[in-house]
This record gives structure tokens, sequence and C-alpha cells, in this order.
């Protein structure tokens, strides 16, 4: 980034502090007059700054306190106005609906733990009272509100920033998300439907899968209710991207905070389509390791509920993911100008009217595509990415179909 160009590196993983969660690419400290400094313990994909509230970073006092004695002298000589920036600054709203299953529960404790939240809504048709009890225990500045059931969504939604829906039935052993389709559909559908009547601003995260069909489901929902920004309306694509770096890493013996991986595309199978001639820092592979790790990528949800023997899919790994997105969303937002992720989103860099790629987050939402990821690809990637279009093409239709159908009946 260019950003990264005038900033000193400074990474901050599981082995510097013993306290923050693994991340997968390098904090940059800014040491000017906008320094500001917060942080949310790994979970920023590519953050320009390193930031830590001195009263609500999941690193403490102490270690805050060492951070800034450590890299901010200079910038304190140069501009004694810092002070003022060193405050929290939770003033975010936002609300989880499905907070009580096996994604939701992790996830909003993960929401729960950023300085940037004031308010945390949590939302179920059941068991969720108990899940917020416990999650408001933990002594970070959001405000904990629990929310159950049909009677009482309107009110969770109302005055959110951000919302996130892991809700849905989870993958079993043998099904593929497309079975997951009848039931997810109609849950997306339904709580869509109630946040463009409680919360039409709001960014709208949608984890519930096939994410392929159900994203576009949402779009038709928030057309037929006048609301539709396609700028706020994001697929939840990256723990495809978390997948990557991770097995890349592994793969190439390099340190896991220093990589990233483009994934672009859908989220499901064949559709998912890491761009490993984009790696960063650069790396080659041999024809079978990009055949292996690709392969890999895309079967990774499968190798997680076959792993659990019929006890659950990837909820923890797709929390983190999820999480980190939030935390994107919530610094682009908070007016960080430097915020980038993969995100499944209305697109024209192809044919397809959806697609998955690098996207620039601002306050607003999508800022802008970037097609550079999808030049100079590979002849692999190429025939890979022709090859997924027609699945995805398939996914996409399959879930207009279904919103518009949902019309013609009421």
């Amino acid at each position: 980034m260019a950003a990264a160009a005038s900033a000193a590196t400074f990474s901050i993983g599981t082995a510097q502090t013993g306290r923050s969660l693994p991340q997968s690419n390098p904090f940059g400290l800014k040491l000017n007059s906008h320094v500001n400094f917060r942080s949310f313990s790994g979970l920023k994909a590519m953050p320009s700054s390193l930031r830590c509230e001195s009263e609500s970073s999941f690193f403490g006092n102490e270690t805050c306190a060492a951070l800034r004695a450590t890299f901010a002298p200079k910038a304190v000589q140069e501009n004694r106005s810092l002070n003022h920036n060193l405050q929290p600054q939770a003033s975010y709203k936002v609300a989880v609906l499905g907070a009580a299953g096996g994604i939701g529960q992790p996830l909003a404790l993960l929401i729960k733990m950023s300085p940037l939240v004031s308010d945390l809504h949590l939302y179920d048709i059941a068991n969720v009272k108990g899940v917020a009890a416990d999650i408001s225990h933990c002594n970070t500045p959001s405000k904990v509100v629990d929310f159950t059931g049909a009677a009482e969504l309107a009110n969770c939604l109302k005055g959110v920033d951000v919302v996130v829906i892991p809700a849905g039935v989870p993958r079993k052993p043998g099904m593929t998300r497309d079975d997951l389709f009848n039931i997810n559909a109609g849950i997306v559908r339904d709580l869509v439907s109630a946040v463009a009547d409680n919360a039409p601003g709001a960014f709208i995260h949608i984890i519930s899968n096939p994410v392929n069909s159900t994203v576009p489901i949402a779009a038709e929902i928030l057309k037929q209710k006048g609301v539709y920004d396609p700028k706020k309306l994001f697929g939840v694509s990256t723990l495809d991207v978390v997948r990557a770096n991770t097995f890349v890493a592994q793969k190439k013996n390099l340190r896991l905070i220093d990589v990233d991986v483009p994934v672009v595309g859908g989220h499901a199978g064949i559709t998912i389509l890491p761009l490993l001639s984009k790696t960063k820092p650069s790396a080659s592979f041999t024809d079978e390791e990009i055949e292996e790790l690709t392969v890999r990528i895309q079967n990774a949800g499968t190798e997680v509920v076959e792993a659990k023997a019929g006890a659950g899919s990837a909820t923890l790994s797709m929390a983190y993911a999820a999480a980190r997105f939030v935390e994107s969303s919530l610094r682009a937002l908070d007016g960080d100008a430097d915020v980038y992720e993969c995100s499944y989103v209305q697109s024209d860099l192809t044919d397809l009217p959806f697609f998955a790629s690098r996207v620039k987050i601002g306050r607003k939402g999508v800022e802008a595509l970037i097609p550079t990821d999808l030049q100079g690809l590979s002849e692999y990637e190429q025939k890979a990415l022709e090859a997924l279009k027609p699945e995805l093409k398939a996914s996409i239709e399959k879930g207009v179909a279904f919103a518009q159908k949902q019309t013609v009946a009421a």
C-alpha cells in the first residue's frame, strides 16, 4: 500500500505479545499527527497504522503504554496535540442476527472485543439471552443487549451501523452448500426484509450459506423495498482469504503475518479462486503446489466438516474471518482511508452481476473495485476463472429466482 511506504513496519502477533490473535498482514506504524493508537488483536486485513486505545484495547493499559513509550516519542515531540487522539472512540452499533448459533456466539465475543463498538445487539429465535449475559461480563466498552424472536427484531435493528447475518443451518457431512439453500434462503429473505424496514442505511454482511445465492437474494429483497444500495451489501468471503494465507504460509515457510493472497470468484467449491500468482510477498509455486493449494482452499470447509464428524462445520474460523471483516468495516466507517478486503459484491469486473474480489471500503461502503488482481493471471488461473463462471452464474440466478418467486407468491 502507498501508505506503507512512509511507515515503519511493526508486526504484532502471538509470538510478540502472547495476547493477540494471529493476523495475516503487517501493521505499519505511522508516526505522524494523525496517529491514533487503537487495536483489534490482529483482525485487521491491511491496516496502515498501529492503533491502540489506552482504555479499550485488547493489549491492556500496560502494554499500550509500553508501545507508546517505545514508538511514539518522536511523533509526540513533533505534534503535542497527539494526546487528544488517545481516547476510546467506541461509537458504532453492530447487530448479529443468529447470535446463539455456532458462528454467532464466537463472532459476538470477538465483536465485543472491538474498541470501536458502543452497542452490540444480539438476536436469535431462542437461547440468545444467556449468550448476551455471558458476553456482557467482558470488560470492554460495548453495551450488550439481547433480542429474542421476530417480535423483537425491529428493535434490534433500529439505529445500527453494521448488520451481520450468520443465521441459518450449518453444513453436515455429505451436504453441499446448495443443500442448505431452501432453509437458509428463507431465513435470509426474512432477516434482510427486516433490515430494509428498520436499518436501510446499514452495512449488511451476509455469512449464511450458500453466499453465492443468498447475497443476490438479499439484493432483490432490498430492491423490492426500494432501499438497495449495492455499496453496502457484502458477502463475507474473508474466510477464503484467511485460509489461503494460512495454507500458503505453511507450504512456503513464510511468516504468516506477511502473507496476503487475494481470492476471487465466489464462496463455494470451484467458484473459490485463490490467485497464487498475486501472493505477497512474491512466492514461486510448482504446478503441483498450485493444484494442491487451490483444491485445499476450495475444499477447506469440507475438511472441517469431515474432521468434526457430524458435530458441526467451520464455525470458529468463520467467526474469526467475519470479525475481521466487521472490524474493517468499522475502521472504514471511522474514517480510515486505507481499508481493503476481498468480498462478494455487486460487480462489473466480469460479465457476472456478483463477484468476489478485493474492494476498497469507505464510509459509504464499497468505494472501488480493484481490477488489477484480475490482470496478468497465470494460464491456470485464467482457465479456472472461466471454469467457475457457469456455476457462479447458476447460483446467482437461483437466488434471484427465489426472491422474485416470493414476490409473485405474495
